[in-house]
């Protein structure tokens, strides 16, 4: 069943009207659905409904709620990601992927090593696409909740976050532990916060590293082979929600 993404307020009195341009085109031109389907919807605040459009136009569709669905309450840890930028277009992928994967938050990173170079003007353009990527890999995989996207932060500023249960930051030197020993010594729940750090090519400076240490991150191994940004990435929060999982 199709599954389309609405904000709240497009949401009252037993009726959803989808008023975005982007949406309406497709469900009304490409996918051609016609009055009397039943889709499903869902909102930012973890709502969602199964829905029988009603009427299709240019403007607007309009669809009648039939069910409110039942809400369910993930039992997992709030999973921030902060991933340093890469070059060309692999945060795209970061963003796809880590979405499917089931990361609450995802900060983009600004490193020494970082290559990327963003004003505001470009920060913003990237974090609007980066937003519209990760709501239609909610859509694809039928997750409810978006995952919150940060605007480009220093690592600095990263650093220095607050209230988080574990830290962890996978390196390429000195002494680090695999990072299923350490997730085996916590105990991890829905009110548990964990952050990881994901460095640029080239790893973190040294400089980095200590700053990191001396803030409580815990250095982790992802194995033996050297991986690239992209696939750090998806590996390390792959390997904690299936852990969580087990």
């Amino acid at each position: 069943m199709y599954r389309f993404f609405t904000p709240s307020s497009n949401i009252s009195s037993g009726r959803i009207t989808i008023l975005q341009p982007d949406l309406i085109r497709h469900i009304h031109n490409v996918l051609r659905l016609k009055a009397g389907k039943d889709v499903v919807i869902f909102d930012q605040a973890d709502n969602e409904y199964l829905a029988r459009i009603e009427s299709i136009s240019n403007k607007s569709v309009v669809l009648n709620i039939k069910e409110e669905l039942k809400r369910t309450f993930s039992d997992k840890a709030f999973l921030t990601v902060a991933c340093a930028i890469p070059k060309k277009s692999k945060f795209d992928d970061i963003i796809d992927k880590l979405t499917q994967l089931g990361v609450d938050r995802i900060i983009p990173m600004l490193t020494e090593r970082v290559i990327v170079k963003l004003d505001s003007r470009k920060a913003a353009l990237r974090k609007a696409r980066w937003e519209k990527i990760a709501l239609s890999a909610c859509q694809q995989c039928k997750r409810k909740n978006i995952p919150v996207i940060d605007m480009p932060e220093s690592i600095g500023s990263v650093l220095s976050s607050a209230g988080f249960d574990l830290k962890l930051i996978p390196s390429l030197q000195g002494k680090r532990r695999p990072l299923k020993e350490v997730l085996g010594q916590v105990r991890l729940g829905s009110s548990s916060k964990i952050l990881l750090l994901i460095g640029p090519e080239g790893d973190f400076t040294d400089d980095e590293l200590k700053s990191a240490f001396d803030s409580g991150f815990i250095p982790v191994s992802l194995g033996s082979c050297v991986l690239r940004v992209e696939t750090a990435a998806i590996a390390a929060a792959g390997f904690i929600r299936l852990y969580e999982d087990r």
